[in-house]
């Protein structure tokens, strides 16, 4: 995998396919092969770029919490490495999260943007309490229990039940978080802004996909307030929509990339 520094920090990321630029983004807390049964089926017509966040896989920490605005320009000197001017971004939870703060800062790169399983409001009180707990539980216990907790809350009981592989898929790319790691990226969660006012700034194609067993007000929200945008709820899926249920999803994102103007 190529390399590249930002900042404090160095990343890894992969390429591959040709064609028209595709920035996809990981959920928390897995990394770039959360994309492999969806890039198989894009990277015949995009060329597909696909980095580990800071503090997941193979990318490191740096110094402090991994917060939105790190990694935002973390996305901002992969594009710098990868000459990339302009791209469609797909972004999931965390991905999300760091979309918008991209937007807000480099919106200039984004022709189109996809937002699945995420979410534009702010940490409450209490979900930022329930994160910085977590963090200092990782920290003292390790991450052997946090990680089945993640597997049992944000998988599909379908999942979860049929597909073995897949959690076990998932398993394996939350165990190359260390500690260290996990707790540094739920700090930066803990502390991400409110972009519900960024919404309604957003003025190019959008995408808004979700899982049906994932609650879907924050999508609606986020349909709503994004001038344009499309919504579509992925059966049998939960948070890891695009890992469970990756050629309906494939479908739905290769229909809209393919609906969009080349540049």
């Amino acid at each position: 995998m190529p390399t590249f520094r930002s900042s404090d920090a160095r990343l890894f990321y992969e390429v591959s396919g040709n064609g028209p630029d595709v920035v996809l983004l990981h959920p928390f807390p897995l990394n770039h092969n959360f994309w492999k049964p969806v890039a198989e089926q894009l990277s015949v017509s995009y060329r597909l770029v696909m980095p580990d966040l800071r503090a997941h896989g193979e990318s490191e920490l740096g110094d402090g919490p991994a917060t939105m605005q790190k990694l935002a320009a973390d996305l901002a000197a992969l594009c710098r490495e990868e000459r990339i001017t302009k791209a469609f971004f797909v972004g999931v939870s965390i991905g999300g999260y760091t979309l918008f703060e991209f937007w807000r800062r480099y919106r200039e790169h984004v022709a189109a943007l996809v937002l699945a399983n995420t979410r534009a409001s702010p940490e409450t009180p209490e979900s930022r309490a329930m994160r910085l707990g977590l963090a200092d539980k990782v920290l003292r216990e390790g991450s052997a229990g946090f990680i089945e907790e993640m597997l049992a809350k944000l998988m599909s009981p379908v999942t979860r039940s049929n597909r073995p592989d897949i959690v076990d898929a998932a398993r394996r790319m939350m165990q190359q978080m260390s500690p260290q790691d996990i707790a540094g990226v739920q700090q930066g969660m803990a502390d991400r802004p409110d972009s519900i006012p960024t919404l309604k700034t957003i003025d190019v194609p959008a995408l808004v996909l979700v899982g049906e067993d994932e609650a879907t007000g924050e999508a609606e929200l986020m349909r709503q307030h994004i001038a344009g945008s499309r919504m579509h709820i992925i059966s049998r899926a939960g948070h890891y929509a695009a890992l469970e249920q990756p050629d309906e999803f494939a479908s739905l994102l290769r229909g809209f990339l393919d609906g969009l103007p080349r540049r």
